[in-house]
């Protein structure tokens, strides 16, 4: 019955936090993801990182792009703006709304298609410009509206749910943003809330491209990722398209361990999902060190999570071009339309 709106009517006894609202009312609609969904998991952690940090909902932008990821902004923050772009496109939108008001807290939410495949470029150039953002990639490694295809970041070697096996190298997001200038980047996995929630609330403080990459279990497509090229593909994707198939409902998949440990976490296809958190003497603050470490624990077949790098000293995109302190959406035809005389001068220094 995920069609049925939830009630307005809060219980007296809820608690508030600092500017007067329940938890409840940073929530959405009603998800309508498949059941133990991971997506479900990260829009109760947004909820609880913005419920805690007393953000009053309309000041936050909410942007996202194609797929079941985002999907996931109407699940949450349902009084705060909010906008759905076309696939692999919201980087764009986001940076021009940033650009246009920069008083809100823009928070963008995308999947391992929509930022590794057709938006990958628009990625790239959110990454490097800095771009004062809070950039969520729910990273399931499949295509789950249409039938769990293969996405860009699947491990080489990983199967489908039909049994094929993947043979291109994955796309590594969280490598190109530490490549790429990203002064906040995070992993983690979903299930484990306490770790999630505190690393959201870290990026939504931070001054810069903020991006978390998080691992969020596929419960009907077996969380596998890969590519749709091939002509046999692209048969097998219509194929299973014009199937009616049947979703058995699933638990959700969650975790709990301590900094510096590795655990084993079993996915409902009877895979194991190896996930290792940063101990607690590492330096999030050297970027060639975080690429490094990365790279060595994925040659051992494990994920890093926790706070791999951040910029204490982060500035974003406003600072890089100087644009006024006051939001260009309040600015004044004069101001915006200084005259032939300032567009004359301006073109003079450019000569």
């Amino acid at each position: 019955m995920t069609y049925l709106a939830k009630p307005r009517l809060h219980h007296p006894a809820l608690q508030t936090n600092k500017v007067g609202y329940t938890r409840r009312d940073y929530e959405g609609k009603v998800s309508t993801l498949c059941a133990g969904c991971g997506h479900d998991s990260i829009s109760a952690a947004i909820i609880q990182a913005c419920w805690e940090l007393d953000i009053e909902p309309h000041r936050v932008a909410k942007l996202s792009g194609i797929g079941c990821s985002s999907k996931t902004p109407d699940y949450f923050l349902g009084a705060s703006h909010g906008f759905n772009t076309v696939h692999g496109r919201m980087p764009s939108v986001l940076t021009g709304a940033n650009l246009a008001n920069r008083d809100l807290l823009y928070l963008g939410v995308s999947g391992d298609g929509d930022s590794a495949s057709i938006g990958l470029g628009q990625f790239a150039h959110a990454m490097r410009r800095g771009v004062n953002m809070v950039y969520i990639v729910e990273n399931n490694g499949v295509y789950g509206l249409t039938k769990g295809q293969f996405s860009a970041t699947a491990d080489r070697g990983s199967k489908s749910k039909k049994g094929a096996i993947n043979r291109d190298s994955p796309v590594d997001l969280i490598g190109m943003a530490l490549q790429l200038g990203a002064t906040y980047v995070a992993r983690s996995f979903s299930g484990d809330k306490a770790q999630l929630v505190p690393l959201i609330k870290g990026a939504i403080g931070h001054g810069g491209a903020a991006f978390i990459d998080v691992i969020s279990p596929c419960v009907a497509f077996n969380n596998h990722a890969g590519s749709t090229k091939s002509y046999d593909y692209v048969r097998e994707h219509n194929e299973a398209v014009n199937r009616i198939d049947f979703i058995t409902p699933r638990s959700e998949i969650t975790t709990d361990y301590a900094p510096g440990e590795v655990v084993e976490v079993l996915q409902h296809d009877g895979l194991m999902l190896r996930l290792r958190k940063l101990h607690e003497g590492y330096d999030p603050t050297d970027r060639l060190a975080a690429m490094n470490h990365v790279q060595m624990h994925q040659a051992r077949g494990e994920v890093v999570t926790g706070l791999l790098y951040v910029d204490p000293d982060a500035s974003d995109l406003h600072a890089a071009l100087n644009t006024s302190a006051t939001p260009l959406n309040t600015l004044g035809r004069g101001d915006l339309c200084p005259g032939a005389q300032a567009l004359a001068g301006l073109n003079a220094a450019l000569r």
